[in-house]
């Protein structure tokens, strides 16, 4: 079993159900995660008895490994996982990475200069690579409450000091959409741009997605495309969507998603990921 919610088995009957897929991905925030970044048993006991049926669950998430890990061991969940927006391909039974992709920090540079050249100053945060990679955050970077641990610097320049795997970016007064696409038009050929969320802008590697990161984890399990369900909520699972065969929007989800999405389910808050999986083992 490729990843196991660490709830109690699936019944018999369960078990002896069929699932039509092979590997079902989920992005873990606005997805698999409720609010609070709980799992409900209904939807623990769903992943449970797809993986008694047969399929790997793999968690594919913007979140590098250090924000990723803890959610990961509270759910007992042994496999592979797809983190950092594809960049980071994890062993989360074993803890160790078995894949990591770096930005390039001089093009990383030169893609914010021309994006504060195009909106003004940006306000900025960036993950380092690695197991216990640290997520700095410059002045004014406005950090979402919660447990995730961050590492306030005063003097930006500190942003380049190590190997990054993202920079997020920030600005005073543009809404998230539109920072995203200034991003795109006036540097989109030196690196990757995605919303990643509510104030969550990232650059990225050029070519990276969660796409390529999941493609190299089922290659990894023996799954292709067409093997695959998706799940997920904002404009980085596009690429993860247009890969699988299937794809499954949250009711919360970003409308650039829904628009791209194979079918809508309920919200996270209310077991969308159950609702389709407990469809798929009833049907003959």
């Amino acid at each position: 079993m490729t990843g196991t919610t660490g709830s109690a088995g699936p019944s018999e009957a369960q078990g002896t159900r069929t699932f039509p897929y092979k590997l079902v991905a989920t992005d873990l925030d606005g997805t698999l995660l409720r609010s609070d970044d709980t799992v409900s048993a209904r939807t623990r006991e769903a992943l449970a008895a797809v993986t008694a049926a047969g399929a790997a669950h793999i968690v594919v998430t913007g979140r590098a490994v250090p924000w990723t890990r803890h959610i990961l061991d509270d759910l007992g969940y042994q496999g592979l996982a797809v983190c950092g927006q594809g960049a980071q391909v994890y062993d989360a039974g074993e803890h160790r990475l078995l894949t990591s992709v770096t930005l390039d920090r001089q093009l990383a540079g030169l893609a914010l200069a021309k994006i504060e050249a195009e909106v003004g100053p940006l306000l900025l945060a960036a993950s380092r690579d690695g197991l216990d990679g640290e997520v700095l955050v410059g002045p004014g970077y406005r950090v979402h409450d919660g447990p995730l641990p961050v590492v306030p610097i005063r003097d930006a320049a500190d942003l380049w000091s190590a190997p990054l795997n993202k920079v997020y970016v920030q600005h005073p007064t543009l809404s998230d959409d539109e920072l995203a696409a200034v991003a795109t038009e006036v540097a989109g050929g030196l690196v990757g741009v995605t919303m990643a969320g509510a104030g969550i802008v990232e650059l990225l590697p050029l070519g990276l997605s969660k796409a390529t990161g999941l493609s190299l984890a089922a290659r990894r399990l023996g799954a292709k495309a067409v093997d695959t369900i998706a799940f997920g909520d904002m404009p980085n699972d596009i690429p993860m969507f247009a890969w699988a065969a299937h794809s499954v929007a949250m009711a919360n989800a970003h409308a650039d998603l829904k628009a791209v999405a194979g079918e809508v389910t309920s919200t996270n808050e209310e077991d969308g990921i159950a609702v389709v999986l407990e469809r798929l083992l009833a049907q003959p």
